[in-house]
């Protein structure tokens, strides 16, 4: 069984979004053991400069960085990453054991991004798409992919 965390700055605040999420983690309970930890966003100003945001991604990376199981394989969302199939990261996901890897972490980072002490850890930057999604509601993507991915290596129908 999977073994996955999922590290978020930020909590789920809007209740349509977490009914969604908690019925995706109910439906992975099969095939992996899911740890979703959120830490709190940093306070930003109203009109914050670059140096300012840059501040807050560093002290959100910060915090994220040690909450980082050792042994794991590392997914940073960012959409500066790589799209994947679904097909792919079921693909992905099957492999990784296979490298040695006993758990996996996937890292989403607040409004404004992830920092780059975060993206030096990643073993793989994952982007769902080009477009910008909040990080609440990229975490209910997260979940639904991952139940997707499972259902693909369970040979089973994953068509909703």
């Amino acid at each position: 069984m999977l073994k996955i965390t999922i590290l978020c700055i930020g909590k789920i605040k809007e209740k349509y979004l977490q009914t969604g999420i908690d019925e995706f983690q109910k439906r992975l309970r099969p095939f992996a053991q899911i740890n979703i930890v959120e830490r709190k966003e940093e306070r930003m100003p109203a009109e914050p400069s670059l140096a300012e945001k840059l501040n807050v991604l560093e002290k959100e990376g910060n915090i994220l960085l040690p909450l980082i199981p050792p042994a794991s394989y590392v997914f940073v969302l960012d959409v500066a990453g790589k799209m994947l199939s679904s097909e792919q990261l079921a693909q992905k996901l099957e492999t990784i054991p296979l490298q040695g890897k006993s758990e996996i972490t996937f890292i989403i980072g607040g409004p404004f991004g992830i920092s780059e002490i975060i993206r030096k850890r990643a073993d793989f930057r994952l982007s769902f798409s080009p477009m910008t999604f909040t990080h609440q509601m990229i975490r209910l993507l997260l979940l639904e992919q991952l139940y997707r991915a499972e259902k693909i290596n369970h040979h089973e129908k994953y068509h909703l």
